[in-house]
């Protein structure tokens, strides 16, 4: 396991709906069980309700699901890679308010 810190490209997907959907892609160097983190604040959130990751099989295709596991404290939410194979491009979208 690699502590990686900020290295996902984080976009805001659906802003105004009542949480804030966000969407962190990170490169094929990042493996399983590594982690990476995420300013929440920056989106002016302070937690999230939920997470799903997903991999892909090939670049730029064969989409598969991935169980990441979290904590947030001060409002950095730390994500740890997990149920998915090694130098995958990973996408995870997250429901944070």
């Amino acid at each position: 396991m690699t502590a990686l810190g900020d290295v996902a490209t984080t976009v805001e997907m659906a802003p105004n709906a009542g949480v804030k959907m966000l969407c962190a892609t990170v490169a094929a160097t990042v493996d399983d069980g590594d982690t990476f983190t995420i300013d929440l604040s920056e989106y002016g959130c302070t937690n999230i309700h939920g997470i799903i990751g997903f991999q892909e099989g090939t670049t730029g295709s064969a989409i598969t699901t991935e169980a990441p596991s979290t904590s947030v404290s001060s409002s950095t939410l730390t994500v740890t890679v997990g149920g998915g194979d090694d130098n995958k491009v990973r996408s995870f979208i997250i429901w944070a308010y």
